[in-house]
């Protein structure tokens, strides 16, 4: 027997929708259902038996994780927009993982510190504001959409910041240093914004911003 047909939406009801998701989308972006890949240089490719994520800078006692102590901390499931530099935006992300605030409570950063470096497998590194870690629903994700999060997207872990460009959602982390001061990360030294909102289309440096 086929299955019965749900009733398609009245006109009226998919402009509502589509207005509804309009209102979620930056200007200069567009939608789209994929998930592109970006990345500069070459993916790394991790064992997770010799993957450590190191916390260090302005903390009370600087610690190394292995993946087992990460995987014991609490989890957590954040569904969220991701908004790409490069303009394209995908509504609806669903990631799992550990809450930047858990790894920042475990941290004991400073008082001092008001920064972050994400730092990460092969090279790369961001930079963050403290405050943008701990509101709101950033974390460290491996699942993404309901699947282990894959190398090209930045598996085994990466960091996630629903509120910045991607760019800031760093691949393959392995570390935060907080800092008592800003710096410039790897794209942040070649002209790009220092905060990187994407409703102020904060995507290249202007000291005006």
């Amino acid at each position: 027997m086929a299955e019965p047909r749900l009733p398609r939406p009245s006109k009226g009801i998919k402009q509502e929708l589509d207005a509804e998701r309009k209102e979620r989308v930056p200007a200069g972006q567009f939608l789209t259902e994929k998930f592109p890949v970006l990345t500069f240089g070459p993916t790394p490719r991790i064992e997770l038996k010799a993957w450590r994520f190191r916390l260090f800078g302005l903390v009370e006692r600087e610690q190394e994780l292995t993946w087992e102590q990460l995987m014991a901390l609490p989890k957590t499931v954040v569904t969220a927009d991701f908004h790409c530099v490069t303009q394209w935006s995908r509504l609806d992300n669903t990631w799992e993982g550990v809450l930047a605030s858990e790894l920042v409570r475990l941290a004991k950063p400073s008082p001092k510190a008001a920064f972050v470096m994400a730092h990460c497998y092969g090279g790369y590194s961001t930079n963050v504001p403290l405050d943008d870690l701990l509101q709101g629903n950033a974390l460290f994700a491996f699942r993404h959409d309901g699947k282990e999060l894959p190398a090209d997207h930045g598996g085994p872990l990466r960091l996630v910041v629903p509120k910045l460009y991607g760019w800031k959602s760093a691949k393959w982390a392995n570390g935060l240093e907080f800092m008592e001061k800003d710096r410039q990360g790897f794209w942040e030294q070649r002209g790009y914004h220092m905060r990187g909102d994407p409703w102020k289309e904060q995507r290249f440096w202007d000291e005006l911003t």
